[in-house]
């Protein structure tokens, strides 16, 4: 029997990919001929000439999402490129399709430059009803989706805020299988790229916009966050950040810890891994606070494998992975946000939609157990209940 890496490469193999494009109308004869293209269609383009707004509702840019990298922090893999990261991008709009039934379509950008990067998007928007950013380096992926918020169409980041939706959504969940208050919780964040300041700035109820983060008190919040890269813990006023760990050191480490993981999170109530494996140990996890909550999400190797994690104390232990218990997947959240943006013809993704559909995902599970703190990708009808939630939570 074949491992799951040979399968996948016969299946992209055997199909040449993942896509095709497929036409929506017939064309047997002249008549449908002149309908499609010339000449009945110059009228279509005259139309839209006069008023573009009509090419959402004449052309396939009111139901298709790019998804656009520049293959330079693919999944577990790092800087491939964009030929290697064109499978993910694939897969991401094969997701979209299936789970949202919007179409969508993959785009790599050969530039590692954020301004080309920025400017590609620009360039390519009227052809689209919404962009998905897709493994793009941090910081490099704050600069580009920060430029592109005021292009016409939502443009969404789902490293950062796909993930930050989901594991926001769990972590509700999960303090209450262990019976703590969600604002008394103290995180901490190991990992602080696209995802690890995401899921800083989702739990403590923060936006942020390019040096300076701000708290929005009508949002939930835990007690406090206290992110960590190789260098140790981000606090206010440390050397060797930039710009967007800036912002968010200035709201989270509220007492200023300085050290590593090991060194300074004793007794605090939840770990995130958002960086590799082997970054949590069981020395860590014993650290913790009883009834500690784990989740580690690199993949495909996990940063603590769950076992060990349990047999170290852990009580809620989440992975990425869909052979384990508690699978934080972002496929939880894209599809309804644009499901979402393209239901309310939404120009940008704000705060306010994403916590609306953190408060959604979480209501799905609402008796929730340490194996169970979140739903599945197919749980029935997930997107179309997620958007009807959201949509009337933001009546």
């Amino acid at each position: 029997m074949p491992d799951i890496s040979e399968q996948a490469i016969d299946l992209h193999a055997k199909h040449q990919g993942k896509l095709e494009i497929t036409s929506k109308v017939e064309i047997n004869n002249a008549t449908d001929l002149s309908l499609a293209y010339t000449p009945g269609v110059g009228a279509v383009s005259r139309a839209v000439a006069k008023d573009k707004n009509l090419a959402k509702k004449l052309t396939l840019s009111g139901r298709t999402v790019a998804v656009i990298s520049d293959g330079s922090a693919v999944l577990g893999l790092g800087n491939i490129g964009p030929e290697a990261a064109l499978p993910v991008m694939e897969g991401k709009a094969l997701l979209i399709k299936r789970f949202s039934g919007l179409d969508s379509f993959p785009l790599v950008v050969n530039t590692k430059e954020p301004r080309e990067l920025i400017r590609f998007v620009e360039q390519v928007a009227p052809t689209f009803s919404a962009i998905n950013l897709e493994d793009i380096t941090a910081p490099n992926c704050f600069e580009v989706e920060e430029a592109l918020q005021d292009i016409g169409i939502p443009v969404f980041h789902d490293d950062q805020h796909g993930t930050a939706i989901v594991v926001a959504a769990a972590l509700r969940n999960a303090a209450k299988v262990v019976d703590k208050p969600y604002e008394s919780l103290r995180v901490g964040i190991i990992g602080s790229g696209a995802a690890g300041l995401a899921i800083a700035k989702m739990l403590l109820g923060a936006t942020c916009y390019f040096d300076n983060c701000s708290i929005i008190n009508a949002l939930p919040r835990v007690k406090d966050v206290v992110v960590f890269d190789r260098q140790g813990a981000l606090y206010r006023g440390r050397s060797g950040m930039n710009v967007y760990k800036q912002a968010v050191a200035g709201i989270s480490n509220n007492d200023l810890i300085q050290g590593s993981p090991l060194e300074t999170l004793g007794g605090f109530d939840v770990l995130v891994g958002v960086s590799g494996p082997g970054s949590i140990t069981p020395e860590l996890v014993k650290k913790l606070a009883k009834k500690s909550i784990i989740f580690a999400m690199a993949n495909p190797d996990p940063e603590i494998m769950p076992d060990e994690a349990k047999k170290a104390g852990a009580y809620v232990i989440a992975t990425g992975r869909s052979d384990f218990k508690n699978q934080i997947n972002n496929v939880l959240a894209f599809p309804a946000i644009f499901n979402i943006a393209h239901k309310l013809n939404l120009k940008q993704i704000t705060p306010e939609v994403k916590i609306a559909l953190v408060d959604a995902l979480a209501s799905l599970t609402p008796n929730p157990t340490a194996e169970e703190v979140i739903v599945s990708p197919f749980y029935p009808n997930l997107v179309e209940t997620l958007t009807k939630k959201v949509i009337q939570s933001l009546k």
